[in-house]
């Protein structure tokens, strides 16, 4: 069966919930999404947004911020359009329903975080729940226009090339997608004038992670395999504070709680973060990672601790009642107890190769968010930009694609999914043994600190794993885990090769065998196209 649609929107995040309300005014809108809706890395985002938004406060000062973080590769073009851009985003989400937590002590504006990196206070919140309350707002939103459908249960499969159909590589351009119902397992087709990508990001590609267990890097290896360019992955920011606990799933302990004066301490209760930077528990979070990193690789430690038991109960209770909440379920009182953290995989700086526009290098194809590489991020994110960056994106994404003079192709023009001799798989142990071998050697190989040798295992490995996977996807009926699966060995050999690229130490990736960092001037972009 086959469907037709203006935009086709692959994710429910703020990027794509976004794209889809501006974009819904210029035609009907689809939006795929593999579990519920709600289900994003957005709604799992604590800390905040980060946007200039007090007196205190001003543009120049967030774009040095993002520059410094960045390491050097931050394009300064694209920093400074997201930050200028940032206010009229904000007022814009504050518009569609987000309640952004309020100064009570004041009477007036609202309340600021400082978090790490950041020279002011900047990030607006609401509580410790920020994600959850702008996804909240913005599925209202959504639910309610009826130009905008929503199709839950849905994973995409492959994007529907024009090259596939007629053969033409010089003008090649993006239709749509195959698209699986995990429910019933049939895999229709939907033609769109513009395809958007807002799957989020892969931390699942590792074993130890901050993201929900959506996080399998769909969009980037769909856009991929379909030949979009790819870049800088080998960029993957580790949350250094995830709550440690062997009941605790994916749980991050926010920066703000550092921001708000929390300090990260041995098991003796010394603080360790001075000895490798002066700005002690809330240097970058790369240099955080890396620190608690060394330090429990010297104790032979599991873990380190945050302690914000010097603030007063009350204050840490009303600042961060989620956090307290879920604590005190493992039996952590944190307002009388440290809390264990551990650094844990948490966003991914790189991804699709996209313009200023959101246009990857494919016509028709679009991708925003943490999906995509814009160049906002560097080689190590700011806390709190990327929501920002979503929201500016998702802004010029809409802009420019509903300028575009594109049109549907003729559905009968494109064949529809052929399993071929695909059977039902008796042997499912296969997936669940590979996808626990491939973040179990990502987590061994290609974690906080690298070497040659470890990344050469670990291509080899998932060399090995992918040819596997192939064979077993056109063998048997397509199941989302097996989808995620085959999702999850792009992605994590995009990740090795991009870190074998670089000869240099920079931002997130940090190799022993390439301890110096080159020259700023010098410095670019890791990129990887398929043709």
């Amino acid at each position: 069966m086959t469907h037709e649609c203006d935009y086709l929107v692959i994710g429910s995040g703020i990027a794509g919930l976004s794209y889809a309300l501006k974009a819904a005014a210029c035609g009907p809108v689809i939006i795929v999404t593999k579990c519920g809706p709600e289900e994003t890395n957005t709604k799992y985002a604590q800390g905040g947004i980060a946007s200039v938004f007090s007196d205190q406060d001003d543009f120049d000062l967030h774009v040095r911020d993002t520059l410094e973080a960045g390491a050097g590769l931050c394009h300064e073009d694209v920093v400074r359009m997201v930050v200028e851009s940032g206010p009229a985003r904000i007022r814009e989400l504050i518009d569609w329903g987000v309640e952004f937590t309020r100064n009570e002590q004041e009477g007036k504006g609202y309340d600021l975080h400082l978090e790490g990196g950041h020279s002011r206070k900047r990030i607006l919140h609401a509580a410790d729940l920020t994600g959850a309350a702008i996804e909240k707002a913005l599925l209202e939103r959504v639910r309610e226009h009826p130009n905008i459908k929503i199709l839950d249960h849905h994973m995409a499969v492959d994007l529907i090339m024009k090259r596939k159909i007629d053969g033409d590589i010089e003008n090649d351009r993006c239709l749509g997608a195959y698209v699986l119902n995990t429910k019933s397992g049939k895999i229709p087709t939907y033609v769109a004038k513009t395809t958007l990508l807002a799957t989020g990001g892969m931390g699942k590609i590792y074993l130890v992670t901050s993201n929900p267990d959506i996080a399998s890097g769909d969009g980037i290896a769909i856009a991929f395999r379909a030949g979009a360019a790819v870049a800088n992955m080998e960029f993957m920011q580790f949350h250094p504070t995830c709550l440690f606990h062997p009941l605790a799933r994916n749980f991050l302990i926010t920066e703000a709680l550092r921001g708000a004066g929390a300090v990260l301490v041995d098991k003796n209760g010394h603080e360790f973060m001075q000895r490798y930077d002066e700005r002690g528990s809330l240097a970058p979070r790369d240099i955080v990672a890396r620190a608690i990193d060394s330090e429990i690789k010297k104790s032979g430690s599991e873990c380190l601790y945050l302690d914000i038991t010097h603030k007063p109960a009350s204050e840490v209770k009303t600042e961060f009642p989620n956090i307290y909440q879920r604590c005190l379920g493992f039996d952590i009182d944190i307002t009388k107890a440290l809390i264990p953290v551990a650094p844990g995989a948490h966003y991914q700086c790189g991804g699709i190769l996209v313009d200023k526009d959101g246009k990857t290098t494919t016509p028709n194809l679009y991708a925003i968010g943490e999906v995509s590489c814009t160049g906002m991020h560097g080689a190590n994110r700011l806390a709190s930009n990327s929501l920002l960056e979503a929201a500016v994106y998702a802004h010029r994404a809409a802009g420019s694609s509903t300028s575009e003079d594109a049109k549907i192709i003729n559905p009968n023009l494109v064949k529809a999914w052929d399993p071929g001799h695909a059977t039902d798989s008796d042997e499912m142990v296969v997936v669940t043994h590979n996808w626990d071998e491939i973040r179990r050697l990502m987590q061994n190989y290609v974690s906080i600190v690298r070497t040659d040798r470890r990344l050469e295992r670990a291509k080899t490995r998932i060399d090995n794993l992918k040819r596997e996977i192939r064979q077993y996807f056109w063998d048997f009926i397509i199941t989302q885990d097996l989808l995620e699966l085959r999702n999850l060995a792009e992605s994590a050999d995009l990740v090795i090769r991009c870190a074998m690229a670089r000869r240099e130490s920079r931002g997130l990736h940090y190799s022993l065998d390439c301890p110096g960092v080159g020259k700023i001037e010098h410095s670019k972009d890791t990129i990887i196209t398929k043709h």
